[in-house]
């Protein structure tokens, strides 16, 4: 848990309000009852339509960010785009916030459980592109 006791947060960008909001939810609690790490979503549009907002993912990530850094998880091509984008202006998202390379459920359950044991933000990132080699056959 580094030195001063912070979690890494985690926000979760889906282009469905409900998607986004339900694998946090999921996140959480394989985590444990105890979890303490920071998650939010920033799904859809402000109006609730399907796709990406640039201000709910900077509204997400300055919910979490507790001084450990924000890692960011996206589902589908422009919400990666847009966190790209947000990352390039600099000054939008909290520091130490990183786009991570990690498939959106299986990354975010891996994360949050990793963040839930004080791992800095590398080894949350480490954790979540891990997910990409868990097989299913």
């Amino acid at each position: 848990m580094g030195d001063d006791g912070k979690l890494v947060g985690i926000v979760l960008v889906s282009h469905s309000a409900q998607v986004a909001a339900s694998v946090a939810e999921l996140a959480k609690q394989l985590a444990g009852a105890g979890s303490t790490v920071p998650v939010a979503p920033a799904g859809g549009t402000e109006d609730g339509g399907l796709g990406t907002s640039a201000g709910l993912i900077v509204a997400a990530s300055s919910s979490v960010d507790r001084g450990a850094g924000v890692a960011v998880l996206t589902d589908l091509g422009s919400a990666v785009l847009t966190v790209k984008a947000l990352l390039a202006e600099g000054d939008e998202l909290p520091e130490h916030t990183r786009l991570v390379d990690a498939p959106f459920v299986e990354g975010a359950v891996a994360a949050v459980v990793t963040a839930s044991t004080g791992a800095d933000l590398a080894a949350v990132e480490a954790a979540a592109a891990e997910a990409y080699t868990y097989r299913k056959t």
